[in-house]
């Protein structure tokens, strides 16, 4: 009881720092294997390769102990100072964008972007971080327990941040969210302690993102040309702008070419102050936004398209 009182005081702290920023926001889901293991799938012809999806819609109409489980998992973390987001209510809300967005393209050549539907449910629902749950029920004679195996991911990097995995005390009659809350709550405090080291490190060294420059087919320019006074090269004129923008000058250029750049691990400011002295939380879509203005002061238009929370392409050349 001692430990787990300690984790929720620690854990409460790293909320208070986090909140001076931005408050995490945090969503349970249930993992790929959970669901196309128990059928909860949809399969799909990807440019002739077969590709599996999970299926939450499916898995939360007919797995009454998914949705149960889930319940408890959020009632655990609210408990701790976390707002939570629905699965349930935001895969709602990600039908309703999906049809209000259907026809959008851009205005240019009609070009579409396409998502998956994790990276959709993460740009609606806006989770700092996603609870990648899976578990099963087992018997023991008469008797239930439950293993489990969870997973802090970063919704910006899909990068996991934390993760513990056990397994609970046989009971005879306990339900199976019962069972989850007796299993998890004795490894909270190791879960807790990877949360609190991944706000740390983006409260040092910022919030790690990616970034990729394309280039229109009909621009007539590209990355090699040279803008400004100096005769820079454009590709040159953006890597100065990461330099000058990210968090101690922190990013990798993992691949360019003429028409294409790859920014990997950059890492964005967690706060700004704006133009009129106010501190403003600073997420993918606002910092790539910048770069934007940057180079259309410079006469090159560009498109923004956001591929989930933490990839943004930033592709020049016409809107």
């Amino acid at each position: 009881m001692k430990r787990i009182l300690l984790s929720i005081s620690l854990l409460a702290l790293a909320v208070i720092a986090f909140g001076q920023a931005k408050k995490p926001i945090i969503m349970v889901v249930p993992s790929d294997q959970y669901c196309i293991s128990r059928g909860y799938k949809m399969e799909f012809n990807n440019q002739g390769l077969k590709q599996v999806l999970p299926d939450y819609k499916t898995a939360l109409q007919t797995d009454p102990d998914l949705r149960l489980v889930i319940t408890k998992m959020g009632q655990i973390m609210a408990d701790r100072g976390f707002p939570l987001k629905d699965l349930e209510q935001e895969l709602k809300n990600l039908e309703q964008e999906r049809a209000e967005s259907s026809m959008l393209t851009s205005s240019s050549s009609g070009s579409e972007m396409a998502e998956s539907p994790i990276d959709a449910l993460k740009r609606v629902a806006k989770a700092d971080i996603i609870m990648d749950l899976d578990f099963e029920v087992k018997r023991q004679g008469p008797q239930k327990y439950i293993v489990f195996n969870l997973k802090g991911l970063d919704a910006y990097t899909a990068k996991q941040v934390s993760g513990v995995a056990g397994a609970g005390s046989p009971s005879t009659s306990a339900s199976p969210e019962l069972l989850l809350e007796e299993a998890v709550l004795s490894h909270m405090d190791n879960f807790n302690a990877g949360l609190m080291r991944h706000f740390e490190d983006m409260f040092a060294n910022g919030r790690e993102v990616k970034v990729q420059i394309k280039v229109w087919a009909n621009w007539g320019e590209n990355l090699e040309s040279e803008f400004g006074s100096d005769g820079k090269e454009l590709s040159t004129i953006i890597e100065d702008w990461f330099a000058d923008n990210c968090v101690e000058g922190r990013f990798n250029l993992s691949d360019a070419t003429e028409n294409f750049m790859k920014f990997e691990q950059v890492r964005i400011p967690m706060m700004r102050t704006d133009e009129k002295g106010r501190q403003r939380a600073v997420d993918t879509r606002s910092f790539v936004s910048d770069l934007r203005k940057y180079l259309n002061g410079m006469g090159i238009p560009s498109k923004l398209y956001m591929r989930g929370l933490g990839e943004a392409w930033l592709i020049l050349g016409e809107k």
